[in-house]
């Protein structure tokens, strides 16, 4: 094994490989005067260029510095790094909202002690650190969890990375109910590894009262929620090695570059996480709302393309994408009953369903890299003549991305079979919202529609 090998470049540099001392200083191309001197021309013309470039360990420090800033300004979750039992108490609003998306009885957050600082577990394998459950006292001092040699579901699934769904449970030899849990009228049960790629911090668990299969776009959310907390995790780790590297001066500049390496393949695994979350999520909404197709992606597709007809830039484009995926999110808070119910809604029951973007906006704002999309999912709902909700905002007033995904939102509905009705043609969803345009739409984003759809 070559010392490139044995430090991870090979893994995370390896479209670089022609640059034999460094594989990864393309990602910091920006400062073309360090990137050109250092493998484009003499020693003597690059010392020339500028200090900068002759304390290499220094430049390392510099970008490792760079990546951390990155990470801080994208961070995924707020849940991590705790030192005292009161911070861990988020894990369980994680676990309840998870009940409320999925209609499931419980849910339980495990992890292990790399990722539980403050807590003291007694050496468990696996620790509870949130429960939608209530406890009439501290659950940490339960010290709920398992231990390595545990033969249960929970900890097959954690050793082995794969998610395991088990009907009925009376028919596994080693289901032992954790009274504390109310385990004791678990029927069946599912368990989603935290984890990314090599790294496993923990597992996921949730569970029915009565025999019941996980929908397929809800066990893949849970398996993208995984994989975005394991990758979270392990990058926090990353970065409090990074911490450490920076002010330690007897580190080598080969484990500083390896310590790059990592740090920027994390933040792009977290990108690949953070997006895959965003579309399951938003299939998760359409299985709830009883859509035949892909409502939420067809609405995010079609934003995406009125963007690119109106001329606007590339990160509000993909802000007005995501705005498109979750623009009905609150949905996914709400019970199935509400969209398969036969007949007419009571008050109440309208009443939810009206005030659901407010209840789709609460829980983005929980999620730290989604917050610039809130404002046009929240406004979405606003009228051109100023005749909508929440606000009543009017015309310009309405942030452009709230107006572009109404529109496109309007016409994937319009177009769209549901259980109650069929679809409409092109021409025919196209007519209404011409139709309407100056006081439902924006007559502007109107017109692209129409260019967009010739």
């Amino acid at each position: 094994m070559t010392d490139k090998e044995e430090l991870g470049a090979s893994i995370f540099g390896r479209t670089m490989e022609f640059m034999e001392d460094d594989p990864l200083e393309e990602i910091f191309a920006l400062n073309l005067g360090d990137f050109v001197s250092e493998y484009l021309i003499s020693e003597d013309l690059a010392n020339k260029i500028g200090k900068d470039v002759k304390d290499k360990k220094e430049k390392l420090r510099s970008q490792l510095k760079e990546l951390i800033s990155i990470y801080s300004l994208n961070n995924t979750l707020c849940v991590l790094g705790f030192n005292s039992q009161d911070e861990y108490v988020i894990y369980n609003s994680i676990a309840k909202t998870l009940t409320q998306i999925l209609e499931i009885d419980a849910c339980h957050i495990y992890l292990t002690q790399d990722y539980t600082k403050g807590l003291n577990l007694e050496n468990k394998l696996l620790g509870l650190v949130g429960s939608s459950v209530d406890f009439d006292e501290d659950m940490y001092e339960k010290k709920l969890g398992y231990a390595e040699d545990d033969k249960s579901v929970v900890v097959k699934a954690f050793k082995t990375l794969e998610k395991i769904q088990v009907k009925d449970v009376s028919k596994i030899k080693n289901f032992v109910p954790k009274y504390e849990l109310k385990e004791y009228d678990v029927k069946s049960l599912a368990v989603f590894p935290i984890h990314n790629n090599a790294y496993v911090a923990g597992v996921i668990v949730v569970e029915n009262y009565k025999e019941k299969t996980l929908k397929k776009a809800y066990s893949q959310l849970l398996e993208t929620i995984g994989c975005l907390f394991g990758t979270s995790m392990h990058l926090q780790q990353a970065i409090e090695q990074a911490e450490i590297y920076i002010e330690d001066e007897p580190v080598s500049e080969k484990m500083l570059q390896h310590q790059r390496a990592e740090l920027t393949a994390l933040i792009g695994d977290l990108g690949t996480q953070q997006q895959a979350f965003v579309e399951k999520l938003a299939k998760a909404v359409d299985e709830k709302g009883q859509y035949k197709v892909a409502h939420s992606q067809n609405t995010a597709d079609l934003s995406k393309k009125l963007c690119q007809q109106l001329g606007l830039n590339e990160k509000t484009t993909d802000l007005v994408y995501y705005a498109g995926l979750l623009q009905n999110i609150g949905k996914i808070t709400l019970p199935e009953s509400l969209f398969t119910k036969q007949g007419k809604l009571s008050k109440e029951e309208w009443k939810k369903l009206q005030n659901h973007p407010n209840v789709g906006v609460n829980l983005l704002m929980n999620i730290n890299f989604l917050s610039e999309v809130i404002p046009y999912i929240h406004y979405h709902g606003e009228r051109w003549d100023g005749g909508g909700k929440p606000e009543g905002l009017k015309g310009n007033s309405i942030p452009l991305g709230s107006r572009i995904i109404a529109v496109a939102d309007a016409y994937s509905a319009m177009t769209s079979e549901r259980a109650y009705r069929k679809a409409m043609t092109q021409e025919q969803a196209l007519m209404v919202i011409k139709r309407e345009a100056g006081e439902k739409w924006d007559p502007e984003i109107v017109d692209a529609l129409i260019e967009v759809m010739k």
